[in-house]
């Protein structure tokens, strides 16, 4: 996303959550947005934020409420800030856990009940956007920038050890994929959904292997993507989210 000196490459993902928040709840909602782009990968770990100036106006906030909301989370230890030639603020290599209360996180309370119905919004809403998210992709004409990146968000995945950087990684390729079907606006939708289904998947354990299984199906729905079938890229994510389904079903329903 960025350079070590700070300069801003923007995709449509970027845009997507670096967009104008709330007038009335600004630093909440700048702290939020920040964190969904830090948890969902989008700035991964050692990559650095855009400028504070580029941010307010994404924002349309303040620069004093970025500023404030970037101290929150460097208190939380998400970022931290660098001076001199290439200095900025940083997302940090070893992010806080996910359902530990931090400054900035609740944590999760370990026994909050979540209904059936509950589980089935999320679940139905991310096979609508995401099963035709991956038909799109596969039907436009990709540039060879666009070819690149997705294969490398496909290896990055595929080489990460089980974990929660594995999580981070995994919604990084299905934001690249949302991103890739030409709809700036599906994207917000996907990042907000993937949020939640997030949140489901760290109630119940990484089991390896349906991580392997999860890879393999990955490279499927790449492949598909990469040479243009629509059908069969529509039909392999809806398997693969089919299979996490499964999965959250049974853990928590």
């Amino acid at each position: 996303m960025s350079d070590p000196g700070g300069e801003l490459h923007p995709t449509v993902a970027d845009d997507a959550l670096f967009r104008p928040v709330r007038a009335g709840n600004a630093f909440e909602d700048t702290v939020a947005r920040l964190l969904q782009a830090i948890r969902l990968g989008i700035v991964a770990p050692g990559e650095a934020l855009p400028p504070e100036r580029d941010l307010a106006a994404r924002f349309a906030v303040s620069r004093d409420t970025v500023r404030e909301a970037i101290r929150s989370l460097a208190d939380a230890g998400f970022v931290v800030s660098k001076r001199g030639r290439y200095g900025g603020t940083f997302v940090c290599e070893s992010l806080p856990p996910r359902g530990v209360a931090n400054a900035v996180e609740e944590a999760a309370p370990p026994h909050e009940e979540i209904t059936a119905a509950e589980i089935d919004d999320v679940l139905g809403l991310r096979e609508i956007l995401e099963t035709g998210g991956a038909r799109a992709s596969a039907a436009r004409p990709l540039a060879a920038a666009e070819r690149d990146m997705l294969w490398t968000r496909l290896q990055e995945t595929a080489a990460s050890p089980v974990g929660d950087d594995y999580r981070r990684l995994d919604s990084r390729l299905h934001l690249t994929i949302a991103e890739l079907a030409g709809s700036p606006s599906l994207v917000p939708l996907i990042a907000d959904n993937r949020t939640r289904v997030n949140d489901l998947l760290d109630r119940i354990p990484l089991l390896e292997p349906n991580i392997a299984h999860s890879n393999q199906q990955h490279q499927a729905i790449v492949i598909a993507i990469l040479t243009g079938d629509a059908e069969l890229a529509e039909s392999t994510m809806r398997e693969h989210l089919d299979g996490s389904a499964a999965l959250l079903r049974g853990f928590l329903a």
